[in-house]
């Protein structure tokens, strides 16, 4: 797993079927999204290469309690003493005490959700820290949560304004440009969340799936969303 750098301050850690984000504020380090279960060998070792230390690992946010996402995180926040956040309406799935919602899927997109599932299922994870709409994480100079429901019902996004980055979890991909994410549990209200990212006008775009988008951000994202 190569880092891909974004920023100084930002890498992208792939995952092939999914990805999280590498944030550093000095020495401390962020993880928006964790991977898949087994990879915390694979992702600590992306860490290094990107030119820090997993000991100075402080917090995992999670965008959402897909298995591609969860994954890894427990085993990293043990390993490495950081703290687990997830939004309040998604913890009970990520702790494994309620099941995972099921998507209105399309038909086209049925195979690729049987693909996705071929990545392990993500183990019972704590869940530190619920968090909800508008509240600062204490990290990336005033990052803050903005609630997403559609894509699940606790699906969150993490903009950090001073530094024009939006993480979107699966409510936006890149995979060919920018567009609606998939497998949504409710795509109506999936788009008004899109829309309400788009009205946030980054210029960093850092999506689940795809590759981040540094250039018209803004511009291209309202494009996507009509």
């Amino acid at each position: 797993m190569e880092p891909t750098r974004i920023t100084s301050r930002l890498h992208l850690l792939d995952h092939s079927i999914g990805q999280s984000y590498l944030w550093r504020d000095g020495d401390e380090l962020t993880l928006v999204d964790a991977g898949w279960a087994g990879t915390a060998d694979r992702t600590a070792e992306a860490i290094r290469r990107a030119g820090g230390d997993p000991e100075r690992l402080r917090r995992i946010v999670l965008t959402h309690c897909h298995r591609d996402h969860v994954g890894a995180a427990g085993e990293l926040a043990d390993r490495y003493g950081a703290e687990i956040l997830a939004h309040r309406l998604d913890a009970p799935v990520v702790r494994g005490e309620a099941p995972v919602p099921e998507p209105d899927l399309l038909d086209w997109e049925v195979p690729l959700f049987q693909h996705g599932l071929t990545v392990p299922e993500a183990p019972p994870t704590r869940v530190d820290r619920e968090v909800e709409d508008g509240e600062e994480l204490g990290f990336g100079d005033g990052a803050v949560v903005v609630h997403t429901p559609g894509h699940t019902p606790g699906s969150i996004a993490v903009h950090l304004p001073r530094h024009g980055v939006l993480f979107t979890g699966d409510t936006v991909a890149s995979v060919r440009g920018v567009t609606f994410g998939v497998f949504h549990v409710d795509r109506a209200l999936a788009m008004e969340s899109m829309r309400t990212l788009a009205g946030l006008e980054p210029s960093f775009l850092c999506c689940g799936h795809g590759a981040p988008v540094t250039e018209d951000t803004a511009a291209v994202l309202k494009a996507a969303v009509g």
